[in-house]
């Protein structure tokens, strides 16, 4: 999948099933961490309905664009997000292999993303 491809399927996908509801707010702070972490929270933007269902392929299709130098930090993000909710092994395996390597400015994201994929795959 390509990085184009890959927005054009989000945004399909937000318009057909509609966004997961959120609420989110703006963090002023001169704190990276906590900068990060209100940068985190409000990824979330990007869940739509039914993100949990998606066929693994599809999962493992959008992960390799993590493990792409030419693909941007926003795009990057929007992966981890749907990584970190997303329900299998599949997800929190490929967060394992992008956190032993993670793009520098993305540490504390994909930090935040294994962990919360951890929670989900209980």
């Amino acid at each position: 999948m390509t990085e184009k491809a890959f927005w054009a399927f989000l945004n399909v996908a937000s318009a057909i099933k509609g966004r997961m509801n959120q609420v989110s707010g703006y963090i002023d702070n001169n704190d990276c961490d906590i900068r990060e972490t209100g940068r985190y929270m409000g990824g979330h933007s990007v869940l739509f309905k039914g993100y949990d269902k998606l066929p693994e392929e599809r999962i493992e299709e959008i992960g390799n664009l993590l493990f792409d130098r030419s693909v941007s930090r926003e795009t990057k993000e929007a992966v981890l997000m749907l990584l970190a909710h997303y329900p299998k092994k599949c997800a929190l395996n490929i967060l394992r292999k992008y956190n032993s390597k993670p793009d520098k400015e993305l540490t504390y994201y994909a930090k935040t993303a294994l962990w919360e994929c951890q929670i989900w795959n209980g």
